[in-house]
């Protein structure tokens, strides 16, 4: 009897031991991973909490800690990204309204200092004034609207269009700058109506858009085309040109704040780099995608896809 209480009493002595054992491992194993967390927070690094442990609660727990690690890593290198973004934004904008301020500042110059200048000099000047003036009303509100698409300001309600007839429509208006250019025109737009879920405004913004980058950039290939094109779920609308095209490098960055065309095309061409971006976030409240593909002196393709409404 005496032996079995003694036995009892070295077991349960051996568990007490082995209980404050796990908990001091797990202690120390929950200290390290405070200490090496505060240190992850406190100064920019990749490092992860790695720990060897068996149990079972820690490793859940280090594998929750580790993503929510990647997720702080993924929101702060987003964060430097629109930072260095907004960055280029604003220096860009700021020498964009430069410029045309510079210019308009002289022309009044000329005519505060100039009293004797004759009537169509100073209408001339005038009209400079007027021009540049409204050069810089298109910067600032291109800025603006940009600005209200990322804030979810702009009001683009999404109803049944009609593509075929708004393609047609939008590449007339272009009809007559095209041949004065000594561009050819490509259309290929079927002759029934063809719907689908968008916004009749939003893609006539973006149609122009990229209309007026096929002509600015790819006037060297001669030709600009419009294509509308579907399948049982989309209607494609294909913008293209067959000028310098855009390096392979760009493709991915070119719906990018920003972005300028010039920066891969025509450097005869300066503009804000807010139009492509634009037209993205456009296609987006559309519910709809854009891509892009580019072969240089071959085919340069922007594609909108829009969801087809069948009734």
């Amino acid at each position: 009897m005496t032996l079995c209480l003694l036995l009892i009493i070295l077991l349960l002595a051996g568990i007490i031991l082995y209980q404050r054992k796990v908990k001091k491992e797990q202690d120390d194993t929950i200290q390290y991973m405070h200490g090496k967390i505060q240190a992850i927070v406190n100064k920019p690094t990749n490092e992860k909490v790695l720990v060897a442990t068996t149990n079972p609660e820690i490793q859940q727990l280090l594998i929750a800690i580790n993503a929510l690690l990647d997720d702080k890593q993924r929101v702060l290198a987003t964060h430097r990204k629109m930072e260095d973004s907004m960055k280029k934004m604003l220096a860009n904008i700021s020498h964009d309204l430069k410029t045309p301020l510079t210019v308009v500042l002289g022309y009044i110059e000329i005519l505060q200092l100039q009293s004797s200048i004759n009537e169509e000099e100073r209408q001339r000047l005038l009209t400079g004034v007027h021009a540049k003036t409204l050069e810089v009303l298109k910067i600032i509100n291109t800025f603006f609207d940009l600005a209200k698409l990322e804030a979810g300001d702009a009001n683009y309600p999404i109803t049944k269009i009609n593509v075929c007839e708004i393609c047609r429509k939008n590449i007339l208006s272009f009809y007559e700058m095209v041949t004065s250019v000594g561009l050819n025109i490509n259309i290929s737009i079927p002759e029934l109506p063809m719907y689908a879920l968008g916004n009749e405004e939003a893609l006539d913004r973006v149609l122009n858009n990229l209309l007026s980058n096929a002509i600015a950039y790819g006037a060297d290939g001669n030709v600009i085309g419009l294509t509308v094109r579907n399948d049982e779920t989309n209607i494609y609308i294909d913008v293209w040109d067959q000028g310098k095209g855009i390096d392979e490098y760009h493709i991915d960055t070119v719906f990018e704040r920003m972005y300028t065309l010039e920066d891969s095309r025509n450097k005869s061409f300066q503009g804000s780099g807010l139009g492509l971006t634009i037209t993205k976030r456009l296609v987006e409240i559309m519910d709809g995608s854009i891509q892009l593909s580019s072969i240089p002196y071959k085919k340069t393709i922007f594609t909108i896809a829009l969801k087809r409404m069948m009734y």
